[in-house]
């Protein structure tokens, strides 16, 4: 884009491990990226961190592979284990149900910005958007 950014602006480092600065983000967007969580704990880890970056009043906004509406669809993903689902169109994905972002929002001290929305791309993956304030 030929923009100049200064190198402090920049940082490659993963969610959970963040050293971002505890209340410096009245929004976090975490797109495409929680579905790739090796388990549970590490979902949890990525979740808390960013609920960790929020200012009181901020927005997570996160799009991640569901079920809902496929769990018919989905096997369970080879050489993996607990929510990993091999989905409909060949990719293996850690995959939530809305019961899960429920709790999750609940563990979080969080509540929803709007209901959980999930788009259906012809029954090959679903795609729900979580949208939650602390």
């Amino acid at each position: 884009l030929g923009v100049e950014l200064p190198g402090d602006r920049l940082r490659r480092e993963t969610i959970e491990d963040t050293t971002l600065s505890a209340a410096s983000f009245d929004l976090v967007i975490c797109n495409a990226v929680l579905h790739f969580a090796r388990d549970e704990d590490h979902f949890r880890a990525m979740t808390g961190s960013m609920a960790r970056l929020l200012r009181p009043g901020g927005l997570a906004f996160c799009r991640l592979a569901s079920d809902v509406g496929i769990a018919h669809l989905m096997k369970p993903a080879p050489e993996k284990s607990g929510r990993w689902r091999r989905m409909p169109d060949g990719s293996d994905r850690f995959v939530v149900d809305l019961d899960f972002l429920l709790r999750e929002t609940e563990r979080l001290g969080a509540r929803l910005d709007g209901a959980i929305k999930t788009v259906n791309v012809q029954d090959r993956r679903c795609m729900s958007t979580w949208i939650w304030t602390r």
